[in-house]
């Protein structure tokens, strides 16, 4: 080379066509259409929707990456950077929504912009336009794929999966009570992650059956499309809140715990024969309508003392203890003249006031606090003046509560555990419990924990092989 040539530049040759990544979105393929008469750079997505707070403002919009392949729907959500309006060749103007993304072609990755557009019939998914571009990239029009080819495959495997992204994520709470210790740190830790976390009175919800759009509203207006639902339904309005869980799942919502799940755990006697059927132990358990049963219920849990419970109870409240045979038929009369609903229990002594509970997120125990019950009294719930330490449980207990939990198909369940003589006794599958209390005995970010679950289940999952098309 003599002194007055001038190195060429190396440059990064593109295609018409290339296949590229948008790794940041959960995107690992796809043809793109490289256009330089295009200025702006272009994602053709679906279900675009703006959310979040004013001072920082998100979108949530879905991509089918595979152009005429429907049945695979990727979700994604990003940081709105802009809204322009864009001319299209034709001529037509569109106000869209542009986010940042960065793009990986062949062994090159940096960042552009994106407009979102919802135009489901193109070839391609994107466009490239000119501004993406750098000097150095040279588009030859007459090639294709001048870099290397990428594989749709990707979609048909876990790989999919294990390298989406963790995106921002919309959740609803269903609570009556926004103050409460529970519903604000589900708000608090759900907003730290970055996600947008609204609390719903599940009482002002209303709902629109259709079998081609079921929706749910809120104070006259349709609520958005979450990707979780909370549900921390109350148990004075158990019937209704469940039935919001309801068209929730019929819309195709994920629900933390479904109704039910929720609808089983609030009825003992429904509950306890869940537990039987399921060989799951549990205190010797009786139930009858007719009042000439009083002594055999009496009699079948084992004699005196034992406990009467309402079918209904919550925090303690309904359960009394019968220390003996003629306290036991002075209660079972007493409730059956106000014609209440309830079941007769074995009175496990050695318990001795003290109940384990057990914290299920998923298939895992994440927490165990002991309680013990105030002075003179057998109940041991917080609410009735108990008090909570931390406790080792053994390999029984835990496998106890977590079938326990899966026996109700919930995903976060207190599950509460008596030690008998004969190992762990489930007394109770809680579907809503109280995170305020095991937070504190454990410290533990029980709801860390429970976001942990809830990204890992609104993550794209791949496509079953038998769903695979050429």
């Amino acid at each position: 080379m003599s002194e007055t040539e001038i190195p060429e530049p190396d440059l990064f040759r593109l295609g018409w066509e290339e296949w590229v990544a948008l790794p940041g979105l959960g995107l690992p393929a796809m043809k793109a259409k490289v256009d330089t008469g295009a200025k702006t750079s272009a994602l053709h997505a679906f279900d675009i929707e703006p959310f979040g707070p004013a001072s920082r403002p998100k979108v949530r919009f879905a991509i089918h990456p595979i152009p005429g392949r429907e049945d695979l729907s990727i979700p994604c959500s990003a940081e709105i950077v802009d809204r322009r309006e864009v001319i299209s060749s034709n001529g037509e103007s569109e106000w869209r929504y542009v986010i940042a993304a960065e793009i990986q072609i062949g062994p090159r990755t940096w960042p552009i912009e994106l407009t979102l557009t919802n135009r489901g019939g193109m070839a391609y998914r994107m466009l490239l336009g000119r501004q993406a571009l750098g000097e150095d990239v040279v588009v030859s029009p007459g090639d294709s794929f001048c870099q290397p080819k990428l594989s749709y495959d990707v979609y048909h495997t876990s790989e999919v999966r294990q390298v989406a992204p963790l995106r921002v994520l919309r959740i609803a709470v269903l609570s009556r009570e926004g103050k409460n210790y529970s519903t604000t740190r589900l708000v608090d830790e759900g907003e730290k992650r970055g996600h947008v976390v609204e609390v719903i009175d599940t009482t002002r919800c209303y709902m629109a059956l259709s079998a081609l759009s079921p929706e749910v509203y809120y104070d006259g207006t349709r609520l958005p499309r979450y990707d979780a639902i909370i549900p921390r339904v109350g148990a004075s309005v158990t019937s209704y809140g469940t039935a919001v869980i309801r068209q929730f799942e019929t819309i195709g919502t994920y629900c933390v715990n479904g109704s039910e799940g929720i609808t089983a755990s609030r009825d003992k006697l429904h509950a306890h024969q869940i537990l039987a059927r399921h060989k799951i132990g549990m205190p010797m358990t009786a139930f009858a309508a007719s009042p000439k049963d009083t002594n055999n219920l009496i009699s079948l849990v084992g004699g005196a003392p034992l406990i009467v419970k309402l079918l209904e109870s919550t925090q303690g409240k309904g359960v009394v203890l019968a220390e003996t045979k003629k306290a036991a038929e002075s209660v079972i009369t007493a409730f059956r003249g106000l014609k209440a609903s309830f079941l007769v229990q074995q009175f496990v002594k050695e318990a001795a006031g003290e109940d384990i509970r057990c914290l299920v997120v998923g298939n895992k125990v994440v927490a165990a606090m002991k309680r013990t019950g105030a002075e003179g009294d057998f109940r041991s719930n917080l609410h009735m003046g108990g008090s909570a330490t931390a406790v080792r449980i053994t390999k029984a207990e835990r496998e106890t509560a977590v079938k326990a939990a899966r026996a109700f198909r919930l995903n976060l369940a207190g599950v509460d555990l008596l030690r008998s003589e004969t190992g762990p006794k489930v007394l109770e599958v809680n579907s809503s419990p109280g995170l305020e209390g095991i937070e504190k005995a454990s410290g533990k970010n029980i709801v860390g924990l429970l976001y942990d679950e809830i990204e890992k289940r609104a993550r794209p999952l791949p496509i079953p092989k038998g769903r695979r098309r050429s």
